[in-house]
């Protein structure tokens, strides 16, 4: 059984105002309605509920394996839950806001229903009102159960209202439907069903269903004022990095080109291709090495690590792959039973680590790269090394003092993990004193656990051992090679660097390595990169890196505040050098901005803008009187101020 599903979405003006503009997921589901910048938060999805009830699949990140588009003012997205697939159209021309909803069955089924849901914000307040149409009574939110949709009764009604303080939400359909209503059980949120199809599906059967859709609320303009604390410097901002693990001979070289040639790129990483270097145990791959008989893919990994190191910035070499001798188990790349990786063989834990000391040997002595730090990628996850929190701590004993015994001064990073939710995965290592003098830096890649809370355990981590922190792979989505047209949307390029300043000015990182600076999630388009043969060229997200990249060298990461909400902001400065470098991020409405604490001295900032319109360009110079900086923040942009 399987249907497929469109949704198309129209945005247009109301009395002469813009309505707004849905923002829409790649993975199929609107978040809210941007008016004038602000997001008026709430979320659809689609559900399939089976005919037991109790497994119910729901479109959402990192769920399913969604595809991506767009094709003018049209964004399009097909996914599918388990055998039911789905086209969403989100248009952006005339009329009020659209969602056309297309299914199609390609196997006989029973199910509880598939559903149009609708997510309302759990926060209410004395103006809060939901009303189905046709009912003059408003709903008792209150008394709405948290049971299971299995055995809920529906209301025959085309639609609801819903106003509160802060939003209004109002979805009609073209006919009667029955609409169920209840709450989250975990998050005490409404949920509003509007049922496609109940009961059951044949094979072929085609079903639409139309809606449309409104949203209003107040747009939040009022000055917001950010503040600097420049008493006490935190940890050096060596600058932006970037991963460089060459996967498409093709169109990979035009990306690091221009990536290298247009940034100041401060940290690199590169992979060693272990699978490759040694698939025989025993096997000495220093002796190919010396008869010019390596792999291919092995010399340009070699070769990358030592353009890098030839610029003057250390170099990370990571595993991904092990050979199967070093493994336990048949080698999967991909995950078997929802469980990624193979483990280590312990058992050769010796020819293991001469294994992979002849490789960082080899750069030394053959390519004169002296690399700085070494792990296994996301080891916590098994992509695709797959170890326990303790065998991490063993493997960091074990190969760093191996690694000594060879003259080599390469130690490890603590963690490589695959975010930052996993931090118990460093605790063992942490604890032993044995670990500490092979431990260069603890790590963590930026793909999820944004919460403060969770940040500052890494901070606090890396204070502990008193060794940088790096975030060795920097983005938002670990998914998006699979829809990456998504890398040219506005609101993906400014939750990019939004996370970014966040994670200056929670964490402190000596650097954030770009994931990547090749043709894997480039920030650059055209040249065939994902099909697109249009001429290279760079993205949004290409200049918010420039911009970030602009920051002076060596810079301190320094305390911030800001007093208004959608406003992220990081400083970075020198008291001694008397140089600064100020990053905001405005993810709402315009508003005019104040920056206090700017020490004396510093008398005006070069300032630079990166949005939908602007591309790294240079504004006004704003002049700095009694220690402040006054301007006015437009909407969805990212600001540096460098000065002078």
């Amino acid at each position: 059984m399987r249907y497929i599903f469109m949704v198309m979405v129209a945005i247009t003006m109301f009395g002469g105002e813009v309505f707004g503009q849905a923002e829409l997921a790649p993975w199929g589901n609107i978040t809210g309605v941007r008016k004038q910048g602000q997001l008026l938060p709430f979320e659809t999805a689609l559900q399939y509920v089976k005919s037991d009830g109790v497994q119910i699949l729901t479109t959402a990140h990192e769920r399913q394996r969604p595809n991506f588009k767009r094709n003018g003012d049209q964004q399009i997205v097909n996914t599918n839950l388990d055998s039911l697939y789905f086209e969403k159209t989100l248009t952006g021309t005339g009329g009020k806001a659209k969602i056309d909803i297309k299914l199609t069955a390609h196997s006989d089924t029973t199910l509880v229903g598939s559903y149009f849901v609708v997510k309302l914000p759990k926060t209410f307040d004395s103006q809060t009102q939901l009303k189905l149409d046709g009912n003059k009574t408003p709903v008792d939110i209150a008394t709405l159960t948290t049971a299971p949709v299995k055995g809920l009764v529906g209301v025959m009604s085309q639609g609801f209202d819903y106003r509160s303080a802060g939003l209004e939400v109002k979805i009609r359909t073209e006919q009667s439907d029955s609409i169920l209503l209840r709450k989250d059980e975990n998050t005490g949120e409404v949920l509003v069903y509007f049922t496609i199809r109940a009961g059951e599906l044949k094979k072929g059967e085609i079903i639409q269903r139309s809606y449309e859709l409104e949203a209003h609320g107040p747009v939040d303009k009022a000055p917001v004022t950010l503040t600097i604390d420049a008493t006490q410097q935190g940890h050096k901002f060596d600058g932006l990095g970037g991963n460089f693990r060459l996967q498409n001979p093709t169109t990979d070289p035009q990306v690091i080109d221009y990536s290298l040639s247009n940034l100041r790129v401060a940290w690199g990483r590169v992979e060693m291709p272990w699978r490759l270097w040694q698939p025989q145990k025993d096997t000495n791959p220093l002796d190919i090495a010396q008869q010019n008989q390596l792999p291919k893919a092995v010399t340009e990994a070699l070769l990358m690590a030592q353009r890098l190191y030839k610029t003057g910035m250390p170099v990370i070499v990571s595993a991904w792959t092990a050979p199967d001798w070093a493994i336990q188990g048949e080698y999967h790349p991909e995950p078997v039973n929802n469980v990624w990786g193979n483990p280590l063989n312990n058992d050769l834990s010796t020819d293991i680590y001469r294994s992979l000391a002849r490789y960082l040997l080899h750069l030394k002595d053959a390519y004169g790269v002296e690399v700085k730090y070494f792990s296994f990628n996301e080891s916590d996850l098994g992509i695709n090394v797959r170890m326990t929190a303790q065998e991490h701590a063993n493997f960091i004993k074990g190969f760093g003092s191996y690694m000594a015994s060879k003259g080599l001064k390469t130690q490890l990073l603590l963690g490589d993990n695959s975010d930052a939710n996993s931090f118990d995965f460093i605790k063992p290592a942490m604890a032993d004193p044995a670990c500490k003098p092979y431990i260069g830096a603890i790590s963590f890649h930026s793909w999820r656990g944004w919460e403060t809370e969770t940040l500052q355990k890494w901070a606090k981590a890396a204070d502990q051992l008193q060794v940088p922190l790096l975030v060795t792979e920097g983005s938002i989505d670990a998914a998006a090679w699979q829809y990456p047209a998504v890398f040219q949307e506005t609101s993906y390029a400014l939750h990019e660097i939004d996370l970014y300043t966040k994670l200056l000015n929670v964490c402190q990182p000596a650097s954030i390595l770009q994931w990547q600076l090749t043709a894997d999630y480039s920030p650059l388009a055209g040249g065939g990169i994902f099909g697109d043969n249009s001429t290279l060229r760079p993205t949004q997200r290409f200049f918010n890196l420039k911009q970030l990249a602009s920051s002076p060298a060596g810079l301190s990461a320094l305390s911030t505040s800001a007093d208004r909400p959608g406003v992220t902001f990081a400083a970075l400065g020198d008291k001694e050098l008397n140089k600064y470098a100020l990053h905001v991020v405005n993810n709402s409405a315009e508003r005019q901005t104040t920056i206090k604490g700017i020490p004396a001295g510093v008398t005006k900032f070069r300032v630079y803008i990166t949005n939908a319109e602007h591309s790294n360009k240079e504004l006004e110079v704003k002049k700095v009187e009694n220690g402040q900086v006054r301007f006015k923040l437009p909407a969805r942009s990212y600001l540096t101020l460098i000065s002078e």
